[in-house]
């Protein structure tokens, strides 16, 4: 373990094997680091926060805050950090709240550039990429695999499919399907993220077939959440992913085919 002598650890902060904490950073009395986290330098992490094996946290970035909701009463509450995330400069994470369930929580192997934003109550999954100054609202949901591109927003209670990929400067208000594409600065669902689908391994027919299903919601007779249902027993695993978290319940409208 190493730990900077400008650097104020408060007794109580559990430091696992081999961490390392740089210049000035700050951690507090509830804070929990896992084996082989790296703080670089000015990091400042409160609250009852867990960061998990193997994360590195760059300068500036302040974890573990008291959210920024106006409802917020100094209960007490959590952030969860998993494991091999990498948390750029300037990035911000909020513990949770006691009307959202109590906790923030990101997966694994996440990468958060330089001004992203995770507020409170957010549920990030696995392999996340927020790109610079990317937002995320209260109560967010994020699938596993997701990207969100530079400078764009997700408004609270919108949750984003799996393998989704958000385009730069959007801003997302409504539910995002698994794999989706969305482009402009009004979030509008163009397409599926076939490059990601691509990249991902996923087999080709169940491509295709994915292809066919957002076709038919798109030209589709019916509501979109007949069509979903029309689409609830297909063979492919993709397409039944996609109309499960179409008829799942939810607080939002859902961005639609164009």
């Amino acid at each position: 373990m190493t730990v900077h002598p400008t650097a104020v650890v408060e007794p109580g902060a559990r430091l696992g094997q081999g961490v390392e904490i740089g210049p000035f950073c700050v951690v507090g009395p509830e804070v929990a680091l896992g084996d082989g986290v790296v703080l670089k330098s000015h990091v400042v992490i409160r609250g009852d926060t867990w960061l998990g094996d193997g994360t590195v946290v760059f300068p500036f970035a302040v974890l573990g805050e008291i959210p920024q909701d106006l409802k917020y009463a100094g209960e007490r509450t959590r952030l969860r950090i998993g494991r091999r995330n990498r948390i750029r400069e300037h990035a911000t994470m909020h513990v949770g709240t006691a009307g959202g369930g109590g906790e923030t929580r990101v997966g694994d192997d996440g990468l958060f550039m330089a001004g992203t934003h995770v507020a409170h109550d957010c549920r990030v999954g696995d392999r996340v990429v927020l790109s610079n100054a990317a937002q995320l609202a209260g109560h967010c949901e994020i699938g596993d695999d997701v990207r969100i591109g530079g400078l764009a927003g997700v408004h609270q209670f919108v949750r984003v499919g799996r393998g989704a990929m958000v385009g730069g400067l959007a801003m997302v208000a409504h539910d995002v399907i698994p794999h989706g594409l969305v482009q402009g600065p009004r979030g509008t669902l163009d397409g599926l993220n076939l490059v990601g689908l691509r990249r991902r391994g996923a087999p080709r027919e169940e491509v295709a077939a994915l292809r066919a299903a957002y076709d038919r919601l798109r030209d589709g007779e019916g509501t979109l959440a007949d069509r979903a249902a029309g689409l609830a027993d297909d063979p492919s695993p993709l397409v039944r992913e996609m109309a499960a978290f179409l008829l799942a319940d939810s607080g939002r409208q859902f961005l639609v085919p164009r």
